[in-house]
């Protein structure tokens, strides 16, 4: 069985409409689903809350909102952003960065140019987000480990047992119980603490 490639959603947002053309039509023949595309800033955050795709491709200088408050913005939403300009001075890459931008690109520019650029990005969004989850799953063991050394240290003065004791008492409750350590100790604590 052939394996499938997910098409990867994007949003195009480029006040220019032969540039948006363009770069629309290479994204298209590339492979990637362009959900949508907006002539000014604020359609273009409107369509990144809508479609929520998997990549916005922006020019900085729009109407009504610049695509570097755009970009601000549709940060919340954690799609990764390359943005286009005409102009390469330092403090627009600058405030790019700030904003989060995972890649930026200078016009004029060739689909050569654009789709290093896109994949950069994308590559830079991935890493980004396992280092996202794998803090998340440090400070959630963390946050089980000290509350399992909590409800040890309540085990042992409540009930006289001794620590490897009151780690193994945690231990078969949680089984039991099916539930996890963590739970175990905060109804330890709770119920035990008082």
């Amino acid at each position: 069985m052939a394996e499938q490639t997910v098409q990867r959603r994007v949003v195009v947002a480029e006040d220019e409409s032969l540039i948006r053309m363009d770069i629309v039509e290479t994204l298209r023949d590339k492979g990637f689903d362009v959900v949508g595309e907006a002539g000014d800033g604020n359609k273009a955050v409107e369509l990144a809350f809508a479609l929520k795709p998997d990549l916005m491709v922006m020019d900085i200088k729009m109407p009504d909102l610049d695509g570097l408050s755009a970009a601000e913005k549709i940060a919340e939403l954690k799609i990764p952003v390359v943005l286009l300009t005409a102009f390469s001075q330092q403090e627009l890459v600058t405030r790019a960065a700030e904003v989060g931008a995972m890649a930026f690109l200078v016009k004029p520019f060739s689909p050569q140019d654009l789709l290093p650029a896109i994949e950069i990005a994308l590559s830079r969004h991935a890493q980004l987000v396992a280092l996202e989850s794998e803090i998340q799953d440090l400070g959630e063991r963390l946050e089980t480990r000290k509350l399992v050394e909590r409800a040890k240290a309540v085990l042992s003065e409540k009930m006289k047992l001794t620590e490897p004791e009151a780690f193994r008492w945690i231990q078969k409750a949680s089984m039991d119980r099916r539930l996890s350590m963590a739970d175990v100790s905060r109804t330890v604590l709770d119920q035990l603490n008082k």
